[in-house]
């Protein structure tokens, strides 16, 4: 928004005042972190119970004189992005903030709306394990009746919340229950230990996993956890995935539940050679993988978690010389898969197996809602090939396909040498370098920037950019290692320190981090670095959220 827009806005909301959905707080300098967690776990369920697109949580006004005082609140703008991290890392399922916009009135005074999505049907939202709602203008904790009213939303419908007649514990794989706690345990580190989890029982575990409704097995908890033979009992609705083969030679496998299991074994059935990607007038190639896994089993839990199972398909993954794709029933319920990889949209409203998304986020097979499609669109410009191509045209189906060889070498040497640029700016260069449509508006902005060349409709990605910047010295300084280097920096320097603090950690990585990233950039980079090695049990903080104390976990 504009601030013009920004103004009206804040007017209009102070205007009908606090409600449910609108918060208002003056803020301080360091206004508690876990404060506006708990807000955005409220605000995000009384949207979704007042059938609200968002809430608002708006720092800077005074609450009692209903005066525009402004706030000091982060006034760096990288540390007031980085909120949204701290807001996906606390919720459960994760969700981020929509956008955070900043308003300077008049007078010189800074307003920051925090736009708070509502959470998705059928799925509260918690802050640190809790979940919080409003009476009036009072934080409180959500109460049962509100609990059940959001869960309520899609369980009727929801094909994978329905209770399975006659199906019992023994029905589910002890190898892929173990596995799951190791998942659960995992991805709520900061809440749980392990050796609580391991001590639950099996139906404590997959009720608090929410594999399970109250002891009974779901359609949810036989796909993913289910043994092979008792996937009969989903019939006449196939659980099944098929890999096939196709070119000179000729193969298929069927592979069924535990899901949680089997799509692994999907992944090693896929040739994944090396393949060499050789910067512009150099000998020095630099080599990938021909697939990344990440990418790979991220579309294919994306197939499995919003498959419509009602139709009675069965996903497909076909490997091509070249690519692959993957086929499943059910078209896209809310938004584009562009939406989703550009930051046009964050996190869907609704679902059609919210039981199933939700236990499988749960279970880390997927890791924030609504972030899959990106971070798949992320891993590949880092590998400097083509982008998925998602095709919706029936809308009955999608069939999204994974590129496994380049298909312009300049729009990979461009990648190369200049990764600072902006999502959008690479969707539409890659769209080019397929001969696909883009906008009046892409063309203006790529040919400002002479990233492009030719003539409409036949351009091509700009050879001389590339060219230009070509040599070994810029390669190297601007090519982004990958994470693994950066965390055996940062764990070879805790085995031999003890411990850091984050200005010490940005001593030892920022300036081993590619010179083509913006300084707010490198910090992000840092940030998720750290959650990345926390969530996985690498590391542990052992000092306050303001002053973290980082340590190798024991």
């Amino acid at each position: 928004m504009d601030q013009a827009a920004l103004t009206s806005l804040l007017a209009q909301l102070i205007a009908n005042w606090e409600d449910e959905v609108v918060e208002f707080k003056e803020a301080g300098k360091d206004y508690d972190t876990d404060k506006i967690g708990r807000y955005f776990s409220a605000l995000s369920n009384e949207a979704n119970l007042r059938n609200a697109e968002r809430g608002w949580l708006v720092f800077g006004v005074n609450d009692k004189s209903r005066k525009v005082v402004g706030t000091a609140y982060r006034p760096e703008i990288d540390r007031l992005l980085s909120l949204k991290n701290q807001m996906r890392d606390g919720t459960e399922p994760s969700v981020t903030l929509r956008n955070i916009h900043v308003l300077i009135d008049e007078d010189g005074h800074r307003v920051i709306l925090f736009e708070i999505p509502a959470a998705p049907r059928g799925m509260p939202i918690s802050w640190s394990g809790h979940y919080f709602a409003r009476a009036g203008e009072s934080l409180m904790p959500l109460g049962l009746d509100k609990l059940d009213e959001i869960r309520g939303q899609t369980i009727a419908t929801d094909w994978t919340a329905q209770v399975v007649e006659g199906a019992t514990l023994a029905d589910l794989d002890p190898k892929a229950i173990s596995v799951a706690r190791e998942r659960f345990a995992e991805k709520h580190a900061r809440r749980v230990s392990p050796e609580e989890v391991a001590g639950w029982s099996d139906a404590t575990f997959l009720d608090r996993a929410k594999v399970t409704q109250n002891g009974a097995i779901t359609r949810a908890a036989l796909l993913l956890l289910g043994k092979m033979e008792a996937a009969g009992k989903l019939s006449p609705h196939p659980a099944e995935i098929t890999w096939s083969l196709r070119g000179e030679e000729q193969a298929y496998e069927h592979f069924y539940p535990p899901f949680l299991l089997t799509s692994s074994e999907v992944f090693a059935r896929i040739r994944n050679v090396q393949i060499r990607i050789l910067p512009q007038d150099q000998l020095l190639a630099h080599e990938v993988s021909k697939y990344d896994q990440s990418v790979v089993l991220e579309a294919l839990h994306n197939c499995i978690a919003h498959q419509d199972y009602t139709r009675n398909g069965r996903i497909v993954v076909t490997e091509y010389l070249d690519r692959l794709t993957f086929e499943s029933e059910g078209g896209f319920v809310d938004g584009e898969p562009t939406d989703y990889a550009t930051g046009a949209r964050s996190t869907p409203r609704r679902y059609r197996n919210s039981w199933l998304v939700q236990a499988m986020a749960e279970l880390n097979m997927i890791d924030q809602m609504g972030y899959g499609i990106q971070r798949i669109y992320e891993a590949q410009r880092r590998r400097f090939f083509p982008l998925p191509d998602y095709d919706v045209k029936d809308p009955t189906a999608v069939s999204l396909t994974i590129h496994g060889r380049v298909v312009d070498p300049a729009y990979s040497r461009l990648l190369m040498q200049q990764a600072e640029l902006d999502l959008v700016d690479v969707v539409n260069l890659d769209r080019v370098q397929k001969k696909l449509p883009i906008t009046d508006d892409a063309i203006k902005h790529l040919r400002r920037r002479k990233l492009i060349e030719g003539r409409k409709p036949n351009f091509h990605v700009s050879a001389t950019v590339a060219a230009a910047t070509a040599t070994m010295a810029d390669y190297v300084r601007t090519r982004a290692q990958d994470d693994e280097f950066y965390a055996k920096l940062l764990t070879d320097y805790l085995a031999g320190a003890g411990r850091a603090t984050r200005r010490e950690v940005d001593q030892l990585l920022l300036d081993k981090l590619s010179d083509a990233l913006t300084p707010e950039q490198r910090t992000k980079k840092i940030a998720n670095l750290l959650t990345k090695l926390r969530r996985q049990g690498v590391i542990v903080n052992k000092g306050p959220r303001a002053a973290p104390q980082w340590m190798l976990a024991e």
